[in-house]
């Protein structure tokens, strides 16, 4: 079954793009990765989707608009995987979060745009979208739904290992055998890129190669009164996003302790700070292993800091497992949907702190008859990855 798996994350700054192979092999699941892409967003659509993004105030016309325009800019996307990778059985959009509603240790909902419709209209092919919600409804945080794949991955590493997603939230997945817990650790570049945006530091929007964070110095105070923050001492499994960790924060938080730090400087205490987060929770899991992957991965800065601060763990990236770093996220929702099409779920109790297990997402029929696979009555065991 051929599942092409798309997202833009909470960088909001394109559409990653995987088409992946599956076959079953007894137990096994094997996938082949075919084409991959990512896709920026138009300049003028991702100024509007940052301007409309919380706490900023929109209106529902804004978010009609955007729904449409982001829909079809996934179908833009999808019609150049299918002319570029193939034929498809399946599309999966994860679409965009424009809000994760989460009150205390509860998720109450999440928002991700993208008309699934403008996509199975111009390509044919059904779409599986709106997948983190039914975890949601079932008691968990719809998030990381990436921990699944993690498991399958390296469920038989020895010593257990950590699976870490550096996007614009900083997610890890801790595997030990069958057993795993998920949880969204913290930032991990949605504060250094509001800043380098805001600031107007590069055209980017985002700081390319650590170049701004190597240039600069880290502030301990503001360091410590950015660790202060009550959300890394609530319990796993737990989500956040962009709610909270914003420009205004970063704002906040420098009023507070008094500081007009210049830019290096800012970006680099910023970076610094998912270095500790991430490494105060991977120490704390007792990993022998740290799998890392997403954008964040391809920052030196971040990358040396976490091997300083980690030196008794292996830190690789995940194309050593068969998971290229960069499409990593839109493989775990080709594989999503390659489970839903199958009747089995596409989460794990302890990646989501759901209740049980749930077959994910709201399906969107093509040009023909949707006809989905016979059921299967127990998942793989296991997922091995190709190229």
């Amino acid at each position: 079954m051929r599942v092409l798996g798309m997202i833009s994350g909470t960088s909001h700054d394109g559409i990653d793009t995987a088409v992946v192979d599956f076959s079953l092999a007894g137990d096994v699941l094997e996938g082949r990765v075919g084409f991959t892409a990512s896709t920026p967003y138009p300049a003028e659509l991702r100024s509007r989707l940052v301007a409309a993004l919380p706490p900023a105030p929109t209106t529902l016309a804004e978010v009609c608009e955007l729904d449409t325009l982001i829909g079809q800019s996934f179908a833009a996307a999808a019609a150049d995987a299918l002319e570029r990778g193939g034929p498809l059985d399946l599309i999966v959009s994860h679409g965009q979060t424009v809000y994760h509603w989460v009150e205390g240790a509860h998720a109450r909902g999440t928002l991700q745009i993208g008309q699934p419709a403008w996509i199975a209209e111009r390509t044919g092919v059904p779409v599986l979208s709106d997948v983190r919600i039914r975890d949601i409804t079932a008691g968990g945080h719809g998030a990381p739904l990436v921990s699944l794949l993690d498991g399958m991955l390296l469920g038989g590493r020895e010593g257990g290992a950590g699976v870490l997603n550096l996007g614009g939230i900083a997610n890890m997945t801790v595997v030990r055998g069958r057993e795993l817990l998920a949880y969204d650790i913290g930032p991990a570049n949605a504060l250094i890129d509001a800043v380098v945006t805001s600031r107007g530091l590069n055209g980017r929007g985002f700081d390319e190669g650590g170049t701004i964070a190597a240039s600069g110095r880290v502030s301990e105070r503001l360091l410590e009164a950015l660790l202060d923050e009550p959300y890394y001492r609530l319990a796993a499994p737990k989500s956040t996003g962009k709610e909270l960790f914003h420009l205004g924060y970063v704002d906040s938080a420098l009023a507070r302790v008094g500081l007009d730090l210049g830019d290096a400087d800012l970006v680099a205490t910023l970076t610094e700070l998912t270095v500790r987060t991430v490494a105060a929770d991977v120490l704390a899991a007792g990993v022998g292993t740290l799998v890392v992957s997403g954008g964040g991965c391809r920052n030196p800065v971040i990358m040396r800091g976490l091997r300083e601060a980690l030196p008794g763990v292996e830190v690789s990236l995940s194309d050593d497992y068969g998971a290229p770093a960069d499409d990593k996220e839109a493989i775990a929702f080709a594989l999503i949907g390659w489970l839903s099409a199958h009747g089995l779920p596409g989460t794990a109790p302890g990646g989501t702190g759901a209740r049980a297990a749930r077959v994910l997402g709201i399906l969107t029929p093509g040009a023909g008859p949707l006809v989905l696979p016979a059921p299967l009555a127990t998942p793989p065991r296991t997922l091995v990855l190709t190229r």
